[in-house]
């Protein structure tokens, strides 16, 4: 979920688990919009201004090297140990370090840092990163969009009067 012109971060949460698509898209739709912990709960106001992003992702590589991947084509999902022994893990999509003007070393570090990392971060411990990498296929759209695909495609089953603009979340 992104909000407003500038299209600020409102909501992301997501899985690496395989789901059924319907009841998947509905579940995490639900739980970015109303359970992420960085952000209150989305409120009735705040539709008008919400585009609803979804990312599938595919073709998940396991690779040897912590610098085998591509900026702006690869998500990377990575595991490590963090200083108390913990297995940790933190992810970004494939558009992330793009957007950020990142480099590999850039995206890394700041992977470890999401998902806890506090140590100084050496080239020996990347070393010891698990690195995935993975495509996406990516749609957006607004909800004004969402409002007009709703109404045409009421109208093209036949039913000849608008939806209501708000439909509780379905």
């Amino acid at each position: 979920w992104k909000i407003g012109r500038d299209k600020r971060l409102r909501g992301c949460i997501g899985t690496f688990s395989a789901m059924n698509l319907h009841s998947g898209l509905r579940e995490y739709t639900l739980t970015s919009a109303l359970k992420d912990s960085r952000f209150p709960p989305m409120t009735r106001d705040e539709l008008p201004r919400l585009f609803c992003s979804v990312s599938l992702l595919t073709n998940f590589e396991d690779v040897g090297d912590y610098l085998d991947w591509e900026v702006g084509v690869h998500g990377i999902r990575i595991e490590f140990f963090n200083e108390k022994g913990s297995k940790r893990t933190a992810t970004y999509l494939p558009e992330v370090a793009k957007e950020q003007g990142w480099d590999h070393i850039q995206t890394i570090d700041s992977l470890l840092r999401k998902g806890g990392y506090k140590a100084p971060i050496t080239n020996d411990f990347r070393k010891t990163i698990k690195l995935t990498r993975y495509r996406s296929e990516k749609m957006t759209m607004s909800y004004a969009e969402y409002i007009a695909h709703r109404q045409h495609h009421h109208y093209q089953n036949g039913i000849g009067h608008p939806l209501p603009p708000y439909n509780h979340y379905s």
